[in-house]
């Protein structure tokens, strides 16, 4: 299938839209009305625009309520289409979207919309093109893709074609099977979104909140698995309706756009066996194994109070790099590494952003594998100077300009830490302080780029998403959501939010840009862990009295336990028989923190204990305008 854009999806002018689309590896994109409407030039400039672009213009769009109107509107309503016709002629372009009536003097009849796209097909002919009929959620009689096809195949008309929509068509939840049989060379253009599950008017719900393939809820596959059946192999292009997306990078979101019908396309292969001909199948998602290491650039100022704060939280010094300023932490199963080399990558990003996590390394099954996935999925490798005894681990760029290394026990891969590190001359034993794994990393991110990373973990990676939430800030609410494995080997949670005053709001202001906020180490016994972590002097957070006083009242919780919870400002939540213990440390250098939990079959985060912490947080959070000590 060939894939395309509508101009809409995209923020910014018509030029930089074309451009970014271009830049994306699109070759065909769809003409919004608006934006030629706002453009400063004539439709021919835009022709040949596209054309210097490598772009081909596939439709031009939209054509609003035509079809069942009274006769004395009748005839204007053809004289705009030959207005129309005009403009795509300028264009360069044959195929007008025709969707179907929405007014309320619309009249209703299948013969009547089939007469009348007769007749508009039949000046489209005229004049060397198409129109395609598309069925809106929302039409005043035609509002299904089932009735749209039959006033087409009444119309009987070469040049008059069906449109089929996703978000239409799954938005009313329609039954799919009835698309098997339309014959293939009557669907003039196939149109692509996805959208969150909601309750809501399904023209607001388009209108502000669809999506790229993937990146919602609706089953974009059950629709492509019935079209398939149809052996339809034309015009596939994305129609996106979305406030964030009016309001990121028209570059990122074309990218985002092409890797979207990418994946998707994967998918349908998966479902179907049917591979798209001009996409060469991909390695399957990666199964993620575990959280390999967490790096920190730093500047060598801040090393000895960085590595204060790992020795307090248990954890041993156990390698320093063969030629750089690296050094490796361990503790259980968790790999923290400190880089304060005065050169290379790290050092770029510590420049930028400050002390701060400038890479994740993920165990998977096949790095090379995963590395392949991800070029085919338009996401950028990231490749640097190899010195003499280092290894050349596949890598791609991740939130913020950071890295996501792949690592897995194959080959040299497997002993990274034996071949780039040495034994410390100067390492000291340390008490630890019972942590395992990381459990989960917080990433925080601006509002528009929350979809992006969405699609970029679960496109990637054989993870899942769960239901966005809405955490309570005292400085405004913050939308979060999680991509994990299913066995939890692996969960990131994604965090966002429109209000400059909440706390992940701050820290993209602290450290210039996106970025991993806190992360979280699981435990065995968080009250061991606690006592430890007191001894050792680590900084916790307080937690105020009255959330203990309310854990009473609402949970029966034996007395002795919710003394301890108070005694190590423990927080604690309860789903059935499951149990769930966190607690925090305060913020280090006023940017991220770290988070240590205990769950007891427990699958969540702790969302009721969210904003308690947020509160405390931002109790002890330096006044804006006051610089750091």
């Amino acid at each position: 299938m060939r894939m395309s854009i509508a101009t809409v999806c995209l923020s910014g002018g018509l030029a930089e839209k074309l451009e970014a689309i271009a830049d994306a590896g699109f070759k065909g994109v769809e003409i919004f009305e608006n934006d030629l409407l706002s453009f400063d030039g004539t439709p021919a400039d835009v022709r040949k625009m596209t054309a210097d672009l490598g772009l081909e213009i596939i439709t031009f769009q939209p054509f609003r309520d035509f079809e069942g109107l009274p006769p004395e509107r009748r005839a204007r309503a053809f004289a705009r289409a030959e207005r129309k016709f005009d403009v795509m002629a300028e264009l360069g372009c044959d195929l007008l979207l025709v969707c179907s009536n929405v007014t309320e003097d619309c009249l209703g009849g299948i013969d009547r919309a089939a007469a009348d796209l007769h007749e508009l097909g039949d000046k489209a002919k005229a004049r060397g093109m198409r129109i395609g009929f598309e069925a809106l959620a929302w039409g005043r009689h035609i509002n299904d893709y089932r009735d749209a096809w039959e006033a087409v195949r009444r119309a009987d008309h070469p040049a008059v074609g069906l449109v089929l929509d996703t978000f239409h068509t799954l938005a009313r939840k329609t039954d799919l099977s009835a698309m098997r049989s339309i014959p293939r060379d009557r669907i003039a253009l196939v149109q692509v979104a996805d959208a969150p599950a909601m309750d809501m008017d399904v023209l607001q719900w388009s209108r502000h909140f669809r999506n790229f393939p993937g990146q919602g809820d609706l089953p974009i596959i059950d629709f492509m698995a019935a079209l398939d059946a149809t052996g339809y192999d034309g015009l596939l292009s994305l129609e996106i309706f979305n406030d964030q997306f009016r309001a990121g990078s028209a570059r990122s979101l074309a990218v985002d756009g092409h890797r979207s019908l990418i994946y998707m396309m994967d998918r349908l292969r998966q479902r179907t066996g049917h591979a798209a001909p001009d996409q060469s199948p991909l390695p399957p998602r990666s199964p993620c194994l575990g959280t390999e290491f967490i790096e920190f650039a730093i500047e060598s100022a801040g090393i000895a109070a960085f590595e204060k704060a790992l020795s307090g939280l248990g954890f041993l010094k156990a390698g320093q790099h063969v030629s750089k300023a690296v050094s490796r932490w361990t503790q259980g199963g968790i790999n923290i590494v400190l880089n304060a080399d005065t050169a290379g990558f790290a050092h770029a990003f510590n420049i930028t952003h400050g002390t701060g996590v400038c890479a994740i390394g993920l165990r998977v099954a096949d790095a090379k594998a995963t590395l392949a996935r991800a070029e085919g999925l338009l996401d950028r490798p990231f490749r640097q100077a190899v010195r003499p005894g280092e290894l050349d681990i596949p890598a791609v760029r991740g939130l913020g300009g950071s890295l996501v290394y792949f690592v897995d026990a194959a080959d040299k891969l497997g002993k990274v830490w034996d071949i780039e590190f040495n034994p410390p001359a100067d390492a000291k034993p340390v008490p630890g302080a019972g942590l395992t794994v990381v459990d989960h990393i917080s990433q925080s991110m601006h509002y528009e780029e929350v979809l992006t990373w969405l699609l970029f973990y679960t496109s990637l990676l054989d993870v899942g998403k769960t239901a966005e939430q809405d955490v309570l800030d005292p400085g405004g609410l913050v939308k979060s959501q999680v991509v994990q494995s299913a066995d939890g080997a692996i969960r990131i949670v994604l965090n966002a939010s429109q209000s400059s005053r909440t706390q992940s709001s701050r820290f993209l202001s602290e450290a210039f840009g996106s970025g991993v906020q806190h992360i979280a180490f699981q435990t065995d016994d968080i009250f061991k862990t606690a006592a430890t972590l007191a001894a050792n002097g680590v900084a916790l957070l307080p937690i105020p009295e009255n959330y203990y006083d309310d854990l009473d009242a609402k949970i029966d919780l034996d007395p002795a336990l919710l003394k301890k919870l108070q005694a190590h400002n423990v927080l604690y939540d309860r789903d059935g028989q499951a149990e769930y213990f966190q607690l925090y440390t305060q913020t280090f250098d006023e940017r991220f923190f770290f988070e240590i939990v205990e769950r007891r079959g427990y699958v969540g985060f702790g969302a009721p204990n969210a904003q308690v912490r947020l509160t405390a947080q931002a109790r002890l959070a330096r006044a804006p305008g006051v610089p750091r000590r």
